[in-house]
């Protein structure tokens, strides 16, 4: 139980950390064989995503942001189309897309 909290630990710090991704690949690396010793099963799957992942994740530490304002207006977007039950006519729908929430 020491070992996955002290792993988990040393990730969230990682993402704490203002570094460039280039200085906080190595460390991540590091921390991807620290939990490939451990054998912890949810971590070792936590790191096989990172390593699927690892292009799109090291992008965060270039400016810090994330997609959640995409997905909060797709997910508005969804509810708006949902209330009016379908699309007839796509450029008005367009348009008070735009006016909603332009």
């Amino acid at each position: 139980m020491e070992i996955a909290y002290n792993l988990v630990h040393m990730l969230r710090s990682l993402f704490k950390s203002n570094i460039t991704p280039e200085a906080d690949k190595p460390k991540l690396d590091e921390w991807c064989k620290d939990v490939g010793k451990s054998l912890i099963r949810e971590l070792i799957s936590v790191r096989d995503t990172i390593r699927q992942k690892e292009t799109e994740i090291l992008n965060y530490f270039t400016n810090r942001s994330t997609n959640a304002s995409a997905e909060s207006l797709n997910s508005k977007i969804k509810g708006f189309r949902a209330q009016l039950r379908g699309v007839q006519d796509l450029p008005f729908f367009m348009y008070r897309l735009v006016v909603l929430f332009g």
